[in-house]
């Protein structure tokens, strides 16, 4: 489905030549042409369920530390548990098993955090177009490769038709029970071509058509 957010010529590639497929590598590239609006920012993810956990375990882990120290400020004692951590840290090496492994995991922790901060996700959301100043749209992979299928049937001779979009290419691989497999991919290279440039995507992908004969029953 599109997705809106407000804010403050095709010509066919090499074919494969066989009886029984035919390949194209990039029957619609882009490339640099009028269709281009340039580089455009993708759709960040919120991350609201990460950000929870992290800020209740800070918040709970701040929050016991608080009432430990406290506690031995007033005249009681530290707790158990602290009272062994530091017990267990004063005699085990550095390098025991133990500390390596915890220390694997909290940095892999820490990467998997980082990842989050720096990298934008919702990766099924293809930016398109920015027609107006202060709205931007993206449409979702699912719903530019349902479009692109149902493009893709209507080329005489094909039987079936598999469409993966990702944001670089769009991959077709279809099944033909009649005609010449090297004129079924063209007509798809041109039918799917033209489609990849009526999504209004920003960053057009590049084409791949994959034709094999259907498989007899």
């Amino acid at each position: 489905m599109p997705t809106l957010e407000k804010e403050p010529q095709a010509g066919p590639g090499a074919g494969g030549g066989d009886l029984e497929q035919s390949v194209s590598a990039a029957g619609y590239d882009p490339g640099s042409g009028p269709g281009q609006a340039g580089r455009a920012k993708r759709f960040w993810s919120v991350r609201r369920l990460p950000a929870g956990v992290v800020s209740l375990l800070a918040l709970a882990a701040a929050g016991l530390m608080l009432y430990d120290v406290v506690s031995v400020r007033v005249g009681g004692s530290a707790m158990g548990w602290r009272r062994t951590l530091a017990r267990e840290m004063a005699v085990t090496p550095v390098d025991d098993p133990k500390v390596l492994a915890s220390a694997c995991v909290v940095t892999l922790l820490g990467v998997w955090l980082i990842a989050l901060a720096v990298t934008p996700g919702r990766r099924g959301l293809l930016p398109m177009r920015r027609e107006v100043a202060d709205v931007r749209g993206g449409l979702e992979r699912t719903a530019a490769a349902l479009v692109l299928r149902d493009r893709a049937m209507k080329v005489s001779g094909v039987q079936s038709v598999r469409v993966a979009v990702g944001r670089r290419k769009v991959r077709a691989r279809a099944q033909a029970h009649f005609r010449d497999l090297d004129e079924v991919r063209v007509d798809l290279d041109s039918v799917l071509g033209d489609g990849i440039r009526r999504l209004g995507l920003a960053r057009q992908p590049a084409l791949s058509v994959h034709v094999q004969r259907a498989k007899k029953r």
